[in-house]
């Protein structure tokens, strides 16, 4: 994804069309959903304060912006993913001998 390519780690905004947002998870690009008025706050923000920084933090569900705090959602399962950097296969590996394991167990014609 050319965002990540760039060194973006997330995007805010108030809303995401579908495929993007699926696919900013499965390349480690934290979409967060806020509402118009509190982009328009974000804005204002940096508009005030060049340089200002923002804290992401997925763990909290929180944007800290100066002395502002938005609340966003992520669902549990991608905010399991992110936070221990796994897209599909690095999911399916976490489950690589459970998976040997019923593939051992599968009758001979199956194999």
């Amino acid at each position: 994804m050319a965002l990540t390519d760039y060194g973006f780690k997330v995007v805010i905004a108030p809303s995401f069309a579908d495929i993007f947002y699926g696919n900013s998870f499965n390349n480690q690009l934290l979409p967060v959903t806020l509402s118009d008025e509190q982009v328009d706050e974000l804005f204002k923000l940096v508009q005030a304060n060049p340089g200002i920084t923002f804290e992401v933090d997925l763990e909290a569900q929180v944007v800290k912006a100066g002395d502002k705090t938005y609340s966003f959602k992520i669902d549990d399962f991608r905010r399991h993913c992110m936070l221990n950097g796994l897209d599909s296969i690095g999911l399916t590996l976490q489950h690589e001998a459970a998976i040997s394991d019923y593939e051992r167990k599968l009758p001979a014609f199956m194999n």
